[in-house]
């Protein structure tokens, strides 16, 4: 008899029937609203009527038309589609199916087009479990443990984390550029470096957002020295941050974007897009896959992107996101254990601290666990998981979120030191 991996912890205890909305459903038919969307996928809820409609269609038209064979209709309209929410001048688009892919696409894209080696990555960072995608990770040690040598040329910088050393927003944005400088002139000078990629909210490394003056300063290097900046927007991307893409609050345009997750509201699909003059100088055969830009996955995200702009889902997660975090942050009030409330849109992280300030991961554990009792299903991240977040589909409405407020409530007081 086959199981499952022993490696593969669920997070929570639910074994899931079917899903509505921002509600699954369990067995026995309990109702849990879902906080977690799938880690950031389920962009528009759980069966939406409209992706369920677009999938069941395509189902029975064209499953599988691999694109480096033929070619087909609802991919040809996907890339046009995207190109309406792309920044402007990323009009090439490149498919696989992961994040993770998508990142190696990136990189590989960025070496190739500079013809140099080596790529920055952020502290903190989360960028996949692959090979490469891990190479650039440091969000946890559980991603790189027990496999190295990792692939070459992968150099870290600080991410401006401001509570975890004690300063303001400003003092951690001057202390990471300048040791983003230093970085330049000590370990991968300008003229070896294809590219530096970050995430617009750090997402397993603990839903750190990046201040703006960071993201301007990242790019103001990059233009400086010829590096691309590479905005891995798997997490962050269609809407999940109050905008459609996570670096817009900046003002600047990457030279590479990275989307999954929320783009085909659970169907795994990611892309990579660029400049036509940058995509054009990838090298013949380096873009390819059996399965990127499936038929079914691109008709679910036509009919994602179709939802969250008639529904005005980007909207709703800028002003559910804001309501979250007050309710958050009068819970944190009350529960000196929760140091920090932060994040952007529909992306929440509470982290939990010791009297000291140091990361207390029991109780972020021990309320992970009671909200997920009371019916409210969670996730936690950051290197040492103290981190509890919150990532409700961008439908959820006020009453779900008040109602989650409520629900995590309870869970804070029955756990948080006395």
């Amino acid at each position: 008899m086959a199981e499952l991996s022993p490696v593969l912890k669920q997070a929570t205890p639910v074994l899931a029937a079917r899903g509505e909305g921002v509600h699954l459903f369990d067995e026995q038919d309990r109702r849990y609203l879902d906080f977690t969307a799938g880690i950031g996928v389920t962009s528009t809820g759980h069966c939406h009527p409209r992706v369920v409609e677009a999938a069941q269609r395509q189902v029975g038209t064209l499953i599988h038309g691999q694109y480096t064979t033929v070619m087909h209709r609802p991919l040809l309209e996907l890339t046009d589609r995207l190109g309406e929410v792309l920044p402007s001048g990323l009009d090439r688009v490149f498919y696989s199916n992961s994040g993770s892919e998508a990142v190696e696409a990136a990189v590989r894209l960025a070496r190739q087009a500079t013809g140099r080696q080596n790529v920055i990555a952020c502290q903190g960072g989360f960028h996949g479990r692959t090979m490469g995608a891990g190479a650039l990770t440091s969000s946890g040690t559980k991603v790189r443990a027990g496999i190295g040598p990792m692939m070459p040329g992968v150099v870290f910088t600080p991410f401006p984390e401001a509570y975890r050393h004690g300063w303001s927003e400003a003092e951690a944005v001057r202390f990471a550029l300048a040791e983003f400088d230093r970085l330049l002139v000590t370990v991968s000078a300008p003229v070896d470096t294809a590219a530096v990629i970050v995430e617009p909210v750090l997402g397993e490394g603990g839903y750190i957002p990046a201040p703006p003056e960071f993201l301007t300063g990242l790019r103001e290097r990059a233009d400086r020295h010829g590096i691309l900046l590479i905005a891995d927007e798997v997490q962050t991307g269609v809407g999940r941050t109050g905008t459609f893409w996570g670096h817009e609050r900046a003002g600047i345009t990457p030279d590479i974007l990275i989307t999954a997750k929320g783009l085909a509201s659970g169907f795994p699909l990611s892309a990579i897009a660029a400049p036509e003059e940058l995509m054009g100088r990838a090298w013949p055969g380096s873009q390819g896959g059996t399965y990127g830009g499936n038929a079914v996955a691109a008709a679910a995200a036509l009919a994602t992107l179709d939802v969250v702009r008639d529904e005005g889902l980007v909207d709703n997660a800028a002003e559910q996101g804001s309501r979250l975090r007050e309710g958050l942050r009068k819970v944190a009030a009350e529960h000196p254990v929760i140091g920090d409330v932060r994040g952007l849109g529909v992306m929440v992280g509470n982290e939990f601290t010791t009297p000291e300030g140091t990361p207390d991961t029991e109780t972020a554990a021990r309320a992970h666990r009671a909200a997920a009792e009371r019916g409210l299903l969670l996730l936690t991240c950051g290197p040492h998981g103290n981190v509890v977040r919150m990532i409700p589909p961008l439908i959820v409405t006020a009453e779900q979120v008040d109602e989650a407020v409520g629900l995590w409530a309870d869970a804070v007081a029955e756990v948080a030191p006395r």
